[in-house]
């Protein structure tokens, strides 16, 4: 499939691309890569139900897997984790991985019954269960709101709804901010909270489109729906098939049957049965995790645990299953393709009295999508076509958003990009239509892109750099100078006191003791008498032991023998320079001393003649104007302060300067300088 580009908004910025590797235009196989600042994300890792085989898989081939980064899976639903196996196992996929603690145990669960009851070949089986097992130590763990950070990718995680430990993730790449919302909802259940609103507006939110502009039933209406369907449907003598998932919306379905029961003695005796090889395992996950559901059940919970059920057994296979007579049978998968509903489905469907309530969204292509368009025969697993004669209801509870939600979320929410995914074609242009209406005047750019359409957006960073600690205590006026650390991690940047930097960093301050001898044989009053010549702020150290002098506050000179000086002093880039420039001083004195002293200066005129003379103006300009460039072959020195600048001409001791102050600064520098260099001239 060849990708097509949508873009939304060109400009000089850093450009980001998102792209539905699956879910785009269909619901399945969510799979969503986003790339900005050459950092790259994946959202979801899903299977698509309808298809078997790398069919199912999300389109792995458009992409890199080694260049991912992170990938965040929001919940435990095949649709959304089931191809993880094999994105992990059998690509090249280098990156971390994170969901939330529920959804990790889950997902183990789900994706080994996924394996067990697949109806394919070998050749066909996209992993195996030592595959899912490699992965488990693969896969990290996200609390709810705790915010994680991989190779400069911030991100975090809000409550979604829907099941059990589903999340919403938002992602932070250098300041441009994206909510990926997964399966979601705002509506809170017997059991789940309701979706959190996020405390920041992204700038996209990729959001589900499951029920477009659709509205669902007053919670209460579709509860009597249910009880309604399933009390008539038993007292007539029939069976009642419920198909749903093994977690998910089949404990919101048994609170709501065994809650019914319990009020109505004349069905005791009818039994309930939760049929899946997972029954157990998955009412132990739930009690596991009762502080992640609502208050209403946590407050059950202090009184007795709400999924210990009075009126319902667990039933593991078709084989312990005694039907002789009205029972509740919820089994597993919801779409019916395969496992112990499609055998009760295959058992039950020319019976009249019989009914099959489907609870929830089902996608194209599967059975329960067949036969809720009522069909007069089907297709049993054995080949063998029959009439369908059981009741088939439809009383969706699935914790999909409906248009309500979805309209009443963007509006708060108030994102100036809203790119709708998981969401079948025309149900997902209706919804299109109607938020282009509704944002109208705010200029919300509305998109659908297919699968392997990548949509383009193009943002402008700023970088701003975060005060902290003490230089956050005090707010400078504007103009005023801030001095500081600039410390940058992933695309933030902080500024911070040096001795700040232990609290707010990993790293620390030091400093380097710098220490060098020179050979000198002068007098030490003589060096004085230059220093001074040269520096305006030369002090003698008085209760020293040895004669010591301390130039400019910053490098101390020592008479520590009768042939040699040493200089001590804290490496920085100043104090460097000016022990640069005593040194060149120093030894340009003491080789003169050497020589003798020379009455008629002519020594003196000789000495300016030396190929070095040039190199020692230099340092010592440096340490008194800090950017003078050298050039050696022209014999020229170029001083620049604040802009302005000067051209010294060394061979001739001319200045070329339009800033008379700064010339003139130079004049007495450079006389200084001649003067320390060559004290005998006249």
């Amino acid at each position: 499939m060849s990708k097509r580009k949508e873009s939304i908004a060109r400009g000089d910025g850093d450009k980001l691309d998102i792209t539905p590797l699956g879910a785009g235009n269909e619901v399945g196989r969510s799979c969503v890569y986003m790339t900005y600042k050459d950092k790259t994300v994946l959202f979801d890792c899903g299977i698509h139900p309808g298809y078997s085989g790398m069919a199912a898989l999300p389109y792995f081939d458009e992409i890199d897997p080694s260049t991912i980064d992170v990938l965040l899976v929001t919940h435990f639903h095949l649709d959304h984790c089931a191809s993880l196996p094999y994105f992990l196992e059998k690509t090249t996929f280098k990156g971390r991985v994170f969901m939330t603690h529920a959804t990790k145990v889950i997902y183990r669960l789900l994706l080994s019954d996924f394996v067990k009851v697949s109806k394919v070949s070998v050749d066909d089986m996209l992993y195996d269960e030592q595959d899912i097992q490699r992965t488990m130590s693969k896969i990290e763990v996200i609390d709810f709101h705790q915010t994680m950070e991989v190779n400069g990718i911030r991100f975090w995680c809000y409550t979604a709804g829907h099941v059990l430990g589903a999340a919403m993730f938002m992602v932070d790449i250098a300041g441009v901010r994206v909510l990926y919302t997964g399966d979601y909802s705002r509506e809170e259940d017997r059991h789940l909270k309701a979706a959190e609103m996020p405390q920041f507006s992204p700038d996209v939110c990729i959001i589900e489109s499951t029920y477009g502009v659709q509205i669902h039933q007053p919670r209460i209406v579709r509860e009597r729906r249910l009880t309604d369907a399933v009390h008539q449907t038993v007292t007539n003598g029939g069976r009642v098939l419920i198909p749903a998932f093994a977690l998910g919306r089949a404990q919101e379905l048994l609170l709501i049957l065994d809650e019914y029961w319990e009020a109505h003695p004349e069905l005791h005796h009818i039994p309930i049965y939760y049929a899946s090889p997972l029954a157990k395992k998955c009412m132990l996950v739930y009690q596991t995790y009762i502080n992640a559901m609502n208050d209403r059940i946590r407050s059950q919970f202090e009184v007795s645990n709400p999924f210990i059920f009075k009126h319902i057994s667990p039933l593991k296979s078709i084989e312990q299953f005694e039907d002789n007579g009205p029972s509740v049978v919820m089994a597993s998968p919801g779409g019916l393709q395969s496992g112990l509903s499609r055998q009760l489905f295959d058992l039950w469907c020319q019976d009249k009295k019989s009914s099959c309530v489907i609870p929830g969204y089902v996608v194209e292509g599967s059975l329960a999508k067949t036969i809720m368009n009522e069909p007069k025969e089907v297709t049993l697993m054995s080949g063998l076509v029959v009439p369908l004669n059981m009741k088939v209801h439809y009383i969706s509870f699935s914790a999909h958003a409906d248009f309500t939600q979805t309209s009443a979320f963007l509006s708060e929410l108030s994102p100036p990009n809203i790119i709708l995914v998981h969401g079948e074609s025309n149900e997902m242009g209706r919804l299109k239509a109607k938020l282009q209406t509704q944002f109208a005047e705010q200029n919300v750019k509305v998109l659908t892109p297919k699968n392997c359409q990548t949509v383009e957006m193009f943002f402008k960073g700023e970088k701003i750099a975060k005060a902290v600690g003490r230089l956050a205590e005090k707010t400078p006026k504007e103009g005023d100078p801030v001095s500081g650390f600039l410390v940058r991690k992933g695309f933030s940047y902080q500024l911070m006191a040096p001795d700040d930097l232990a609290s707010y960093t990993q790293l620390s301050t030091g400093s380097v003791m710098q220490r060098q001898s020179v050979p000198y044989k002068g007098a030490f009053t003589v060096l004085r008498h230059r220093l001074q010549q040269m520096y305006e702020g030369v002090e003698t150290v008085a209760k020293a032991e040895l004669a010591t002098l301390k130039v400019h506050d910053k490098v101390t000179v020592i008479q520590e023998g009768v042939d040699y000086i040493v200089l001590q002093w804290v490496s920085d880039p100043v104090s460097d320079m000016v022990a640069d420039s005593i040194v060149a001083m120093v030894l340009k004195l003491d080789s003169q001393s050497m020589g003798g002293i020379v009455s008629n200066g002519f020594r003196a005129k000789e000495a300016r003649l030396e190929k070095d003379e040039i190199r020692i103006v230099h340092a010592l300009l440096v340490s008194l104007f800090g950017d003078v460039k050298l050039d050696e072959k022209q014999q020229t020195l170029i001083v620049t302060v604040d802009g302005a600048v000067a051209t010294v001409d060394h061979a001739n001791k001319g200045i070329d300067c339009k800033d008379e102050n700064l010339k003139g600064r130079i004049k007495v520098a450079l006389r200084r300088i001649q003067t320390a260099l060559y004290p005998l001239d006249s």
